[in-house]
């Protein structure tokens, strides 16, 4: 028996295997970022630091000062000024709300109404950051002054009394009391509120305002159902971004207060440039970052939105 085979085909020649191409500039997000991280580790982490290790050290400036972890600073600053602390939290409170019932109109404003003159709205709005801090903070003492037109129209209009039986004015006077120094903190952050408000509520789709008026929703139900829910990222933005600073603030005071309106602000300047108690200073800004820090977390998670604008 015979068996027939078949010749087997020729081998072609297979093509070498290639590598995958080498992903060109996978490492250019990281280059991008490293500027930006220099920076905070220079400017933010280093005098952090620095400022940490400061605050449990003791001496003096004749003598020099030595890291012996002497916690017992903390204890000592907060409790011989807890009341500018407290003080700085109320006055940094009132005028985030007040920076928050002025500013939300004016950005429903310009958001719906302002229609063309919308831009001329916002340059007005940011018109203040074209002068110092410093300037604006001094043209509220003029305007608050015992003879200026304001503080004459309010002592006739006896809305002077009011204020004075509630604590914030000190008889016919404005200035030099917690009226005047939250009045210049609204002036000077609320643009800070404005701003991130605009934002949000001009990224509200207008069809889901006409949905609700075809549902028959009133203005203020529209309103309380619709828009304020919706702008909660810039509600929560605009606050922060007002009490944030207002809480360290220290200029205010300084030029519209008085010793009984300082601020805790006040007391670390002075801690450091006047009395040169560098422990207690560095010790009460650390104080200050956690309570903010604790205050803005809770908030945060209170406030049922993590979307910031």
């Amino acid at each position: 028996m015979s068996t027939l085979t078949e010749a087997p085909p020729p081998l072609t020649p297979t093509a070498p295997v290639k590598k995958p191409p080498r992903k060109r500039g996978r490492l250019t997000p990281y280059w991008l970022l490293l500027p930006g991280i220099l920076w905070l580790i220079v400017f933010f982490a280093l005098p952090m630091i620095y400022q940490a290790s400061t605050s449990v050290q003791t001496g003096s400036l004749e003598a020099g000062y030595k890291v012996t972890w002497h916690f017992a600073t903390y204890w000592d600053a907060l409790s011989e000024y807890w009341p500018q602390f407290l003080r700085s939290v109320a006055y940094a409170a009132a005028a985030t709300v007040l920076c928050l019932l002025l500013g939300y109109p004016l950005a429903y404003l310009i958001a719906f109404r302002a229609g063309r003159w919308k831009n001329l709205v916002m340059i007005l709005v940011i018109a203040p950051f074209f002068t110092s801090f410093l300037i604006r903070t001094l043209a509220w003492k003029t305007i608050l002054a015992d003879n200026s037109p304001i503080v004459h129209a309010l002592n006739t209009l006896h809305v002077l009394d009011v204020t004075s039986w509630l604590g914030w004015t000190a008889g016919d006077r404005v200035l030099a009391t917690p009226l005047a120094v939250v009045c210049g903190l609204t002036y000077n952050f609320l643009p800070f509120m404005i701003l991130p408000l605009y934002t949000s509520l001009e990224r509200i789709d207008s069809r889901l305002h006409e949905a609700a008026g075809d549902l028959y929703a009133k203005p203020w139900t529209t309103f309380r159902k619709v828009t304020f829910p919706l702008s909660m990222p810039g509600v929560v933005s605009g606050t922060l971004l007002t009490f944030i600073p207002a809480a360290g603030d220290y200029v205010n005071a300084e030029l519209l207060g008085s010793t009984d309106t300082r601020m805790i602000g006040n007391v670390i300047q002075t801690q450091f440039l006047r009395i040169l108690d560098y422990p207690t200073a560095a010790a009460l800004s650390f104080i200050l970052m956690a309570a903010i820090l604790l205050m803005v977390t809770f908030y945060i998670r209170r406030s049922g939105t993590e979307d910031l604008v």
